[in-house]
């Protein structure tokens, strides 16, 4: 059962519900998983997504912060949600697909603006976050999985605009992107946007501070897909819609697909 899957940080999806009905109507992806949706569940305009033929959806919500969310055509069973680091927020849901697929979708802590756990609370909680991650790897090694998400870090040199100026920047320090890759080996998970397109600068979020995203284009890549080894071959077609980014009050990230044939 070949399934298109899309993940996108859309920053309040009620704010941006035309923007994500015009994403499902141009793209219609079979999945789509949504982060920083700034809403409780039930306020989430769901019954808008199901007349485009979204008509499961499982989520977990917070007024005016964090919130995940997956929409399918397809049946989807809500397999729970883990609370890394005891935060108390509304940052990871799973889903079942009827072809026993597991979709994972997350949204790690930015860190805020300082990279020192010392002097910045925020950076602290991001690092116990992927620590958490990485330990549930280690104790439940995740198979036929797909994690999708705004993992808040850009890992390769490639993934950012400028690689030495990032170096001290939260989102590319070495620290966020050492516990990053401990988190991805502890699932085995392969990096399939990666996979696909292996050579290249490669971004899906560009910041509101710069007074033009396109022209300026100091991107990162925040936002990824993987899976796990036994369905990892079965994912191609990756794509990141740049162009979305320059919708009217767009979100500051790009949604980003990937097909996978099973």
């Amino acid at each position: 059962m070949p399934f298109t899957l899309a993940t996108w940080n859309i920053n309040s999806v009620r704010l941006r519900e035309p923007l994500v009905l015009r994403f499902l109507q141009e793209e219609a992806p079979d999945v789509l998983c949504l982060q920083e949706c700034k809403s409780p569940v039930d306020k989430i305009p769901r019954e808008a997504f199901s007349d485009l033929g979204y008509t499961h959806m499982i989520a977990r919500g917070q007024k005016g912060y964090n919130g995940v969310a997956i929409l399918s055509k397809m049946p989807i069973e809500d397999v729970g949600d883990r609370d890394f680091a005891a935060l108390g927020h509304a940052r990871h849901i799973a889903g079942r697909l009827e072809n026993g697929v597991t979709i994972h979708n997350f949204y790690v802590p930015a860190g805020g603006d300082k990279p020192d756990r010392e002097v910045n609370v925020k950076f602290g909680q991001k690092l116990d976050y992927l620590t958490g991650m990485r330990d549930w790897f280690h104790a439940e090694r995740p198979e036929k999985a797909v994690l999708v998400g705004d993992l808040n870090i850009a890992p390769r040199e490639d993934d950012v605009w400028n690689h030495k100026q990032l170096l001290r920047i939260v989102s590319h320090t070495p620290i966020e992107v050492e516990h990053l890759g401990q988190t991805q080996d502890a699932g085995k998970w392969v990096d399939i946007t990666r996979k696909d397109i292996p050579q290249g600068n490669l971004y899906s979020w560009w910041s509101y501070r710069s007074p033009d995203w396109d022209a300026a284009d100091k991107g990162r890549r925040l936002d990824h897909v993987w899976a796990t080894p036994d369905i990892a071959n079965a994912g191609h077609s990756s794509r990141i819609l740049r162009h979305i980014r320059g919708y009217e009050q767009p979100s500051d990230h790009a949604p980003v697909l990937a097909t996978f044939d099973l």
